[in-house]
């Protein structure tokens, strides 16, 4: 029974705000394969959203994008504050400290606070493809999170893609397709990133190379 309790856990964010831009018109005007957007953190002024707070803290750190939690069961994500449809979204991300029964991944279609879709594994080899509609957290396709050796574990790096087409969320680790779920709530939002804990504080972890691809 892997983590079916964090289905249903008090869900407490710190979000700093960040001017909404388009990016619809460029995703009119490239081709399959193409990059909408991409970064990989070494200008601190490119958009994304930062916080600090006793919780835990986001920030441009060391040429990457790093989340911090300092609380049990609780989530911090940052958004570059674009918008896209149908998206390819790939980071690396590196964890660098904390417990291994952590979270940490890629959101798409992000509306608000409220309501997007997550791409979720952890550090003990755990993935979840999910959504917040609403406020309410559900895993799409799956009663709790599942295990795959895809999933490169401990204090290592890993590269993450989530693939928002349609209505079909497919979910890569390493190259490798982990997980795929349907869902047609949300077809347009923001991108970003999330990282979160479990039962205990201390996630800790660096994205770089992130880029938004046209599929």
């Amino acid at each position: 029974m892997k983590r079916l309790n964090w289905l249903f856990p008090l869900l407490l964010v710190v979000l700093a705000s960040s001017a909404c831009q388009s990016y619809r018109v460029a995703d009119w005007l490239t081709q399959s394969g193409e990059a909408l957007f991409k970064d990989d953190f070494s200008d601190p002024g490119s958009g994304w959203a930062r916080a600090v707070s006793p919780s835990g803290a986001m920030d441009y750190f060391g040429g990457g994008f790093r989340i911090w939690v300092n609380t049990e069961n609780y989530d911090l994500w940052s958004t570059p504050g674009l918008a896209f449809g149908d998206v390819r979204i790939e980071t690396d991300v590196y964890t660098i400290g904390g417990p291994l029964e952590n979270r940490f991944g890629l959101l798409c279609r992000y509306r608000d606070a409220q309501n997007y879709y997550f791409f979720i594994v952890s550090s003990d080899g755990y993935y979840g493809i999910g959504k917040l509609s609403g406020g309410l957290r559900s895993l799409l396709g799956q009663a709790m999170l599942a295990y795959t050796p895809a999933i490169t574990q401990g204090v290592a790096l890993n590269h993450l893609r989530a693939d928002c087409i349609g209505d079909t969320l497919t979910l890569y680790v390493n190259g490798q397709p982990v997980g795929m779920a349907q869902d047609a709530d949300f077809s347009a939002g923001d991108v970003g990133l999330l990282a979160g804990t479990f039962g205990q504080p201390g996630t800790d972890a660096v994205f770089d190379n992130f880029v938004v691809i046209k599929p």
